[in-house]
């Protein structure tokens, strides 16, 4: 049950990035998609949507990693005296 929900988590973001990718395709070869009045517009979307569903991913893996004590010390939280 648990790979269930952390592959459910980690399909949205995925599935936006695939979308943003997709937007900024679209813009490339000068087609407009219906909910974006413009090209630029259509292509800053895609950026974000790409940016945004990398980093929440790329996150949910260092998160994971340094759980299991699993990443480098320049990446592990710095512990306070």
């Amino acid at each position: 049950m648990k790979r269930l929900i952390a592959f459910t988590i980690l399909f949205i973001p995925g599935a936006l990035a695939a979308y943003g990718i997709k937007l900024m395709r679209d813009m490339l070869f000068a087609i407009q998609q219906p909910p974006y009045p413009a090209l630029w517009v259509q292509s800053i979307a895609g950026l974000l949507f790409t940016i945004g569903g990398i980093a929440f991913i790329a996150g949910f893996i260092l998160h994971r990693d340094r759980k299991r004590h699993k990443v480098q010390s320049r990446f592990d939280k710095m512990k306070l005296p």
